[in-house]
């Protein structure tokens, strides 16, 4: 049973006049300014444009990692900005999956324990969180990997175990910043061939990147250019 009762012709996610201002000092930045998109269950999205666009940024709203200054963030169809603090930390933790350019791995633990760990919070059963991490970290090719810490993985590695850490709780809507931002173009091919096989599962993908030859592997491309899309 789905959480959201999504049909093909509704927006899973939505804004309408998004805006985000920062302010320092007397000094107010608009990173995000007047954004008004759709994205549809299923889809594979690509957020591309220059440094300072604002792409992160939106993807942060998207994905309710922050909240705007003004305009909605709407999932599916419902406006979240009366959602409470525990019902957004739900959604996060249950309903979205989430991949950073730094990783966000936790150093004192393990690969397995960084991807168990989210599963773990959710339902306390350690034994399943074993089971399914493994199979996860199996997965992404790093069956013989899942007792290294970070500082023991190459760049590539980290981020497989962040795509596991992700997927632990099934998401249905996956969100990668810059996932092969700090990586060579072996390594970014990987991860590339990862999500659009996580995409062609039926999970719907939202990356942001700066790589133009990444954004056209998504099925539409929305670009940014001074907080707008262009």
């Amino acid at each position: 049973m789905q959480f959201w009762d999504v049909s093909m012709d509704k927006p899973i996610i939505q804004t309408v006049d998004l805006v985000k201002r920062y302010q320092v000092g007397e000094v107010v930045t608009k990173a995000v300014n007047g954004v008004s998109i759709e994205v549809y269950k299923g889809e594979f999205v690509a957020i591309d444009g220059k440094s300072g666009s604002g792409k992160s940024t939106l993807l942060h709203l998207l994905s309710l990692l922050d909240r705007p200054t003004s305009g909605q963030v709407l999932v599916n169809g419902d406006d979240t900005a009366h959602y409470s603090r525990p019902r957004r930390v739900d959604i996060r933790l249950n309903r979205f999956g989430y991949v950073f350019q730094d990783y966000a791995l936790i150093p004192e633990l393990t690969a397995l324990e960084n991807v168990m760990l989210p599963y773990f919070m959710d339902t306390g059963c350690l034994h399943d969180c074993l089971h399914i991490g493994e199979g996860l970290l199996e997965r992404v090719g790093l069956k013989n990997r899942l007792h290294n810490r970070p500082a023991q993985l190459s760049g590539g590695e980290q981020q497989r175990v962040s795509i596991a850490r992700a997927l632990v709780n099934k998401p249905e809507v996956f969100f990668a910043d810059e996932p092969t931002a700090n990586l060579d173009s072996d390594t970014s091919e990987t991860i590339i061939s990862i999500i659009e096989e996580l995409h062609q599962q039926g999970i719907t993908v939202l990356m942001v990147t700066h790589e133009p030859q990444f954004a056209q592997r998504a099925e539409r491309i929305i670009t940014m250019s001074d907080g707008r899309v262009v």
